[in-house]
C-alpha cells in the first residue's frame, strides 16, 4: 500500500494526472522546488521537501534531497524490525513511491553550451534517489519513465498496490537508464579520443524492427543519446518503416557521397557500393552511377550529396528502389517521390559524425578509430606518371574502394565507377570481376597492396593506364616492374582500407 510518494521531475508531462490520482488514494505527496511549485499552482496538496528535512535547498539547488530523512525513508526494509525501529527513532517516515526523471543531460550535452553549463546538467540528487528506490524495489515503487504512469495507476486502482513483478521491471529500468546516463557523462568528461578502461555505451531505442538481417532474427534500432550522427539525425519524408538492412545500407551510401565535394551519386546493395559517379550535376551523376551496374541497383539504395531535383526524381522513379537519401529535396521532386507509397525518402540533416567503429564478437567488442584518412603520401613509383585526369580518377577510385568489402577493386573512367569487385578471399578474383564488368576502364584502385604481380597482368589485358594501391608488400618491386613493362603508371598511398 502506497502511503507516501516523493515527486521530483524535470519532465512534467502527465505528472498532474499521476499526482491527483495519488491524492485520491490518500497518498501524501512530498516534492522539491520546481515540481513543488508546479503542483501547488495546480491545486495539488503537496509538502515541500525542506519541511521534511528541516533544511532549505542550498548550493543553487545542488543539495535538496541528499538527507537521511529522505534516503532513510526510501531504503528502510519494511519487514526488517531493526530498520523500522531505527527510522522511527529518528522521526523518519517511509517513502513508498519515488517519481523522478533526470536533468536532460543527453540533450544539453549536444547543445552549444559552455563546458561549465553542461556540467550543471549532470544530475546527482535524482540518480541517488532512484538508485536507492530501485535497490529497495520490494517496498518502493520507482517511476522514471512517463510512459509507465498509466500502467502503475491501473495496478493501484485494481489491486491497491503495484505488483512485485512490475516493481522489479521498474527497478531494472532505473539501472538501465543510469548505465546510459553515466556512460554519456563519462564520454563527455573523458573526451572522444580516449579508449577507456571500461567500454560504456549510451544508446536509446528508437524502434523495434520487424526483423534483422533475416526474418528469423529479432532486431531493434538504437540511437546515440548524447552525440549527433547522420543515421540518427535524419527525417523520413515518405515510405515504409526502415529495416535493419536499410539502415546499414543508408549508412554506407551516405558516407560515400559525403566524401566528395562535387555532385556525387552512390548506389548501394547489400552494404557495398554497386554504382558511383561524379558529374557537373546530380542528374548526370545518377545516370552514370546507374550505368555501372544496371542489375544490382534494382531494389537498392541511392544517395546523392546535393538537393534532389524533379528531373532526377523522375529518372529514379523508373526503377524499383528501397531508399533515396539526399540533404534536401525540391518541392516538386518530393511530391513526385511521395507518390510511391513504399519508397523511403530520407532527408539527411548532417554529415557522418562518428570517429569510432565497433564490431561485436562472441564475448567481446572490437573498437577502432574510423577510417577517415585516405592517403598518407602519394608516391609515383613507375617510369610513367599518371596524367592529371588519370590522377583525378585514381583519387575517385580510392575514395570509393574503401567502402567496398575486402578484397576490393574499383575500376574507373572519367569520374565514374565502371566495375566494382569485392568481398573475395583473394585479390585476383575481384580484379578479374571488376575489369570484366568495366570493359573500357582507364584506372584501377585497390584497397590493399598486391601480393603478386598478377593484378598488373590482368590490368594490362584490359588496357588500364594507371593503378593506385597502398603498397607495402615484400613483392612491390614485382608489380612495379610489371607496370613498367606494360606502360602502366602506379601510385602508392601508404594506407590500406580493409573493410571486412
Amino acid at each position: 500500500m502506497i502511503k507516501r510518494a516523493l515527486i521530483s521531475v524535470f519532465n512534467k508531462d502527465n505528472i498532474l494526472k499521476l499526482a491527483k490520482f495519488l491524492i485520491e488514494k490518500d497518498v501524501e505527496i512530498i516534492s522539491t522546488g520546481g515540481t513543488f511549485k508546479y503542483l501547488k499552482e495546480n491545486d495539488v496538496k503537496v509538502t515541500e521537501i525542506s519541511e521534511i528535512t528541516g533544511f532549505p535547498e542550498m548550493l543553487d539547488g545542488r543539495v535538496k534531497t541528499l538527507h537521511p530523512k529522505i534516503h532513510g525513508g526510501i531504503l528502510a526494509i519494511r519487514d526488517n524490525e531493526e530498520h523500522m525501529k531505527t527510522i522511527e527513532e529518528h522521526d523518519i517516515k517511509a517513502i513508498d513511491m519515488v517519481v523522478v526523471n533526470l536533468y536532460p543531460f543527453f540533450d544539453k550535452v549536444q547543445e552549444d553550451l559552455s563546458f561549465d553549463e553542461k556540467i550543471e546538467f549532470i544530475d546527482i540528487g535524482g540518480p541517488t534517489m532512484i538508485r536507492a528506490a530501485a535497490k529497495n524495489f520490494k517496498d518502493v515503487t520507482v517511476l522514471t519513465d512517463v510512459n509507465d504512469y498509466e500502467e502503475v495507476m491501473k495496478e493501484i486502482e485494481n489491486h491497491g498496490d503495484v505488483s512485485f513483478g512490475k516493481k522489479r521491471v521498474l527497478a531494472g529500468k532505473v539501472f538501465n537508464l543510469m548505465a546510459a546516463y553515466d556512460a554519456a557523462v563519462s564520454r563527455f568528461l573523458l573526451g572522444e579520443e580516449v579508449y577507456p578502461e571500461y567500454l560504456n555505451m549510451s544508446y536509446k531505442k528508437v524502434m523495434d524492427l520487424r526483423y534483422g538481417e533475416n526474418p528469423h532474427q529479432s532486431a531493434a534500432y538504437y540511437a546515440a543519446t548524447s552525440t549527433k550522427g547522420s543515421m540518427k539525425d535524419f527525417e523520413q519524408l515518405n515510405g515504409k518503416e526502415l529495416s535493419y538492412n536499410n539502415i546499414k545500407d543508408m549508412d554506407i551510401a551516405w558516407k560515400v557521397v559525403c566524401d566528395f565535394e562535387e555532385p556525387m551519386c552512390c548506389a548501394v546493395k547489400h552494404n557495398t557500393p554497386c554504382g558511383a559517379a561524379v558529374a557537373d550535376n546530380i542528374y548526370d551523376a545518377y545516370l552514370r552511377a546507374f550505368s555501372c551496374d544496371e542489375v544490382s541497383i534494382f531494389g537498392g539504395i541511392v544517395a546523392v550529396n546535393r538537393t534532389l531535383d524533379l528531373k532526377t526524381a523522375e529518372e529514379l522513379g523508373k526503377i524499383f528502389l528501397e531508399i533515396v537519401i539526399a540533404p534536401d529535396f525540391d518541392k516538386d521532386a518530393l511530391e513526385f517521390l511521395q507518390k510511391k507509397k513504399n519508397l523511403r525518402v530520407i532527408k539527411a540533416l548532417c554529415k557522418p559524425q562518428d570517429n569510432r567503429e565497433y564490431a561485436k564478437v562472441d564475448g567481446g567488442i572490437l573498437v577502432q578509430a574510423s577510417d577517415d584518412k585516405l592517403i598518407d603520401e602519394v608516391k609515383y613509383v613507375t617510369e610513367k606518371k599518371p596524367t592529371d585526369a588519370e590522377m583525378k580518377d585514381l583519387i575517385f577510385g580510392m575514395k570509393v574502394v574503401k567502402y567496398v568489402k575486402s578484397n576490393a577493386i574499383v575500376v574507373v573512367k572519367d569520374g565514374m565507377a565502371k566495375g566494382i569487385g569485392g568481398g573475395q578471399v583473394n585479390r585476383i578474383w575481384p580484379t578479374i570481376d571488376a575489369l570484366n564488368r568495366a570493359k573500357d576502364g582507364v584506372v584501377l584502385a585497390s584497397d590493399a597492396f598486391f601480393p603478386f604481380n598478377d593484378i598488373v597482368g590482368e590490368a594490362a589485358k584490359h588496357n588500364i593506364k594507371a593503378i593506385i594501391q597502398p603498397g607495402g608488400s615484400i613483392r612491390d618491386k614485382d608489380s612495379i616492374e610489371a607496370c613498367n613493362e606494360n606502360g602502366i603508371a602506379m601510385v602508392l598511398t601508404g594506407i590500406r582500407h580493409f573493410k571486412h
